[in-house]
């Protein structure tokens, strides 16, 4: 047996040490070779005498994501699967269902379908559960389901699910399905343009420039760039996007590293649309990566406005690198510098906590840096907006129930029980939001605070040393006054949870197109950014204080 895959697995794992290593290969040739030939031998004994029959294949992928895990979240392998997957997420085009998906417990919950896509005709609703796909039960399949539901155009995908406990069919016609970069644009008023761009891909900058052309022609004279919740993406649709607003040849984006082929400045190539064109951006705690480049330049340049609560904090730059047998890896190689010099790195992953979590950049650690006029900016946790508004920023048991699908799977109850609002706006009354903290009550939600997940841990302990009975009643106490305080920490994050409900409700009603619509006249960032911008004196007040 290891004949056959010796030449198919080691050989790879070998010529992937030369890939990663780098000039560090160099230097210290002898540690590397020798840490490759016991891991060698190592893979080799274990395959051969194993009292089971191993799979060469999940162990190596299992043995080397697990290694690049302790460096970073962002250095990543890809097998073959995940290769086309991250091709997928870089193209924004692929042949499939139409919808997003995550997968939970032997099933593959329909997060978001995308409207007249293949599962939106095919009646799939946000909340269906398909455990089914063809003749595989994903109950038992431990492989990528979401692949059973891709291939060529007009292909026939048949599949069980489950809606508000009672099991349906339906059959997904596939299509291509184009994930749009700007999935928004509009107008707020009579001169103020809204865009919405979502992610980094590569038709990013081409419709930004679509949609800021077309606004204009509609009579637009200042622009609302909405970056929240964008996770990032490619680099040099970054740069372009900055372009749109910069003259060619600005430096936007500086990588450095300690190999001198990955130090590269990025700068402006073409000719600007608008120079002029006041510009706010929108941007929050998941705002990551090149939405931070685009914020921060665009700031350090004095050339917009940022507002929101303080961005992710992802100053790390990653490539990916080709192996053999269709693999690759994702590596970090560098980190990113806005052109003040300032890195917005919020976490030091060389530096571990005792949990062994990387350890955030202190405040009192931040760095000044001054924009092209002389504002003062600083590095270390993210793009701080010029503009900061408190509300925006999501409090813990928020997160919490964001995190534990709990806001998902109230809105999936309230949908079925109230079908027939079309495309009216819901409304969130005090007595939908006592109807979700029932809901929380009867599923046993749980928060996942520290404390909570301590004293979890605490009961465990004591199960196994047989000392449970004995600590009970005070574990039944603390449990009780921790639920206490969560239903307090409810009751006083009421507005902010009441906001989280209905942005998901109306995706439901409405598609995620008419969240953006509604975000035009309701949503307070864009009341802020629409306010700053109507005001001349403000916003040049800001842009040179």
């Amino acid at each position: 047996m290891f004949k056959k895959f010796k030449k198919r697995y080691i050989i790879p794992v070998i010529l992937s040490g030369f890939l990663l290593v780098g000039s560090s290969f160099r230097e210290d040739f002898f540690e590397i070779a020798k840490q490759i030939e016991i891991f060698t031998n190592l893979f080799k004994t274990v395959n051969m005498n194993y009292v089971d029959e191993t799979n060469p294949g999940e162990m190596m992928d299992k043995a080397i994501k697990s290694m690049l895990a302790d460096l970073d979240p962002y250095t990543n392998y890809f097998n073959e699967g995940d290769v086309v997957k991250f091709k997928i997420n870089n193209t924004g085009e692929y042949t499939g269902i139409g919808a997003m998906i995550t997968r939970k417990d032997g099933k593959i919950i329909i997060k978001e379908p995308y409207k007249g896509y293949p599962a939106d005709k095919a009646g799939l609703k946000a909340g269906d559960e398909i455990f089914q796909i063809g003749d595989v039960n994903l109950k038992d399949y431990k492989e990528d389901a979401s692949a059973l539901m891709r291939g060529a155009k007009n292909t026939k995908v048949d599949v069980k699910f489950i809606r508000q406990g009672k099991t349906q069919n339906a059959t997904i016609v596939l299509d291509e399905v184009e994930v749009k970069a700007v999935p928004f644009y509009g107008k707020v008023d009579e001169k103020t343009g809204y865009i919405v761009l979502s992610q980094f891909n590569r038709k990013a900058s081409f419709e930004t420039q679509a949609a800021l052309l077309d606004l204009k022609t509609q009579g637009a004279e200042r622009i609302i760039l909405d970056l929240r919740g964008n996770p990032g993406g490619l680099l040099n649709e970054a740069v372009n996007i900055c372009n749109l607003f910069v003259p060619k040849g600005e430096v936007i984006v500086t990588t450095k590293s300690k190999i001198d082929k990955h130090n590269q400045s990025y700068k402006t190539t073409r000719e600007p649309i608008d120079l002029d064109i006041p510009v706010v951006v929108l941007v929050d705690g998941k705002s990551a990566s090149a939405s931070e480049i685009v914020a921060g330049a665009l700031q350090d340049l004095d050339r917009a406005i940022v507002v929101g609560s303080r961005s992710f904090g992802k100053g790390l730059v990653q490539r990916p690198l080709d192996l053999t047998y269709g693999t690759q890896v994702k590596v970090t190689i560098s980190r990113y510098y806005t052109p003040s010099g300032r890195c917005i790195q919020a976490l030091d992953y060389s530096k571990k906590d005792v949990n062994g979590k990387a350890i955030k950049t202190d405040s009192k650690n931040f760095n000044a840096f001054k924009t092209k006029k002389g504002r003062t900016v600083y590095d270390g946790g993210g793009i701080q907006p010029d503009v900061e508004l408190e509300e925006t920023k999501l409090s813990s048991i928020a997160e919490a129930l964001q995190r534990n699908d709990a806001v998902f799977n109230f809105a999936t109850v309230y949908f079925y029980k109230n079908p027939n609002l079309g495309t009216k706006i819901p409304s969130i009354s005090d007595a939908d939001f006592n109807d979700f903290k029932a809901f929380l009550k009867k599923e046993n939600f749980s928060f996942d605070t520290e404390t909570e997940k301590q004293l979890k841990k605490t009961l465990e302990a004591a199960q196994v040393e047989k000392i449970d009975e004995n600590i009970k009643t005070e574990y039944q106490n603390l449990m009780t006054a921790l639920r206490k305080s969560e239903d307090i920490q409810l009751n006083k994050n009421q507005s902010e949870i009441k906001e989280l409900l209905l942005d998901e409700l109306i995706k439901r009603y409405q598609y995620k197109e008419g969240l953006y619509q509604y975000y035009i006249q309701n949503n307070s960032e864009v009341k802020k950014a629409t306010s700053i911008l109507a005001n001349a004196s403000e916003y040049n007040k800001i842009l040179i204080k």
